[in-house]
């Protein structure tokens, strides 16, 4: 795994770690890495001008975002702009590869439930046809 000299990680290692989880693809461009299933985002270099450099956006549910916030406060962090979202914003230089990848792979999770959502919310019981 690709880990910067002091042992943490960058986009690179993000990317890495992403590719390697199942049905999640990595794509880079000028704004940025991003790594999506099925055409879902989940994470993404945090490009909003609140967010501090070097940080990575990753879509996890509020809850499990309300937890790290508060146990993690140098690593885990939120802007005004990201609060409506489910996803918290992580400090790059603060976080370890092994805790990255628990943290991709809860992301992944997260939007598979989500897109098995809705789904299930399209294909759900038709109404009957009026003769």
């Amino acid at each position: 795994m690709t880990v910067t000299r002091d042992g943490k990680v960058d986009f690179n290692t993000v990317l890495e770690v992403g590719a390697s989880l199942p049905g999640v693809k990595a794509s880079t461009s000028a704004r940025g890495v991003a790594l999506k299933l099925k055409r879902h985002l989940v994470a993404c270099t945090a490009i909003h001008p609140s967010a501090e450099p070097n940080s990575l956006m990753v879509c996890i549910d509020f809850p499990a975002r309300d937890a790290l916030l508060v146990k993690q406060p140098d690593t885990y962090y939120m802007t005004h702009h990201y609060r409506g979202y489910a996803a918290v914003l992580v400090r790059l230089a603060q976080i370890g590869p092994r805790e990255l990848r628990k943290l991709l792979e809860e992301a992944a999770q997260f939007m598979g439930a989500q897109k098995a959502k809705k789904t299930s919310r399209r294909a759900g019981p038709r109404k009957p046809r009026r003769s």
